[in-house]
């Protein structure tokens, strides 16, 4: 079995190459939902803990399980946390996807905060994400260029200022977030809307000049989707989560009960 490391620095690297990327989402916090996603075809299982009840004790067991599957695994927790960020890594993590970054300031902490000495200021401690001492020293020595930053543009502040973030070297991809934008520019909701079609397309040909990889989450993808957003520019995909699965499913449940007279 790889070691978490070489399944960090092999997703950093795709990201790093701008290669065509999949990835499941968790909003709920059962390993065996893990177990399922990383089974699967994709590239990386990410965790939502900024809008999810979702703990740090949880998010190590799934973050394992997906290890013990071979496949990466990103949490997302709430913006500012950088205790939880760097607990998370402490815990196993692959990376980090960063909510609600706006300017190159806010990067620039990340790196300060996540990154070990000399790059930045990381604490040492015993953890599972070198299996509790057993491989420290691999683990140390790797860390820095192998786990994945990731950063979410989902204000307008983040859109006009994407190219200033961009320049800090260390990203290694930007996932957009089409719905807070849509609030950002009083349109919450209308993700079709002009104004939010431009912001996304804004970030994305930023996220080109500068051969950063952009993704993007697809509530209920298919196959024509993918393609359709993989035309306009996005190198990696979310496809759907847990809950928007079973909540698909429920709704047609409800469907096929009621053509049954119910």
């Amino acid at each position: 079995m790889r070691s978490s490391v070489e399944i960090a620095a092999a997703l950093r690297r795709k990201f790093r190459s701008r290669a065509r990327l999949f990835g499941a989402w968790m909003s709920i916090g059962h390993p065996e939902i893990a177990a399922i996603f990383a089974a699967a075809k994709g590239d990386f299982v990410g965790i939502d803990l900024e809008h999810t009840t979702i703990d740090l004790a949880t998010a190590q067991m799934i973050i394992r399980t997906c290890h013990e599957h071979g496949r990466a695994c990103l949490p997302r927790p709430y913006a500012g946390s950088l205790e939880s960020m760097r607990r998370l890594l402490d815990a196993g993590a692959d990376g980090i996807i960063v909510p609600q970054v706006s300017r190159r300031a806010d990067v620039e902490r990340l790196i300060e905060e996540l990154r070990y000495p000399p790059q930045g200021r990381r604490g040492f401690g015993v953890a599972a994400a070198h299996q509790y001492g057993r491989a420290f020293d691999a683990y140390v020595r790797g860390a820095n260029e192998s786990l994945s930053l990731l950063i979410q543009i989902e204000t307008m502040d983040g859109v006009e200022r994407i190219g200033e973030i961009l320049t800090v070297p260390e990203v290694d991809g930007v996932m957009i977030g089409p719905y807070d934008i849509s609030g950002s520019l009083g349109v919450a909701g209308e993700l079709s809307h002009p104004k939010v079609t431009a912001a996304c397309t804004q970030v994305i040909k930023a996220c080109a000049a500068q051969s950063i990889s952009c993704g993007i989450q697809l509530v209920h993808p298919r196959a024509a989707d993918l393609r359709r957003q993989l035309k306009a520019g996005f190198t990696f995909l979310v496809l759907g989560s847990d809950i928007f699965n079973l909540t698909q499913r429920s709704r047609e449940v409800d469907a096929m009960i009621q053509a049954c007279g119910r």
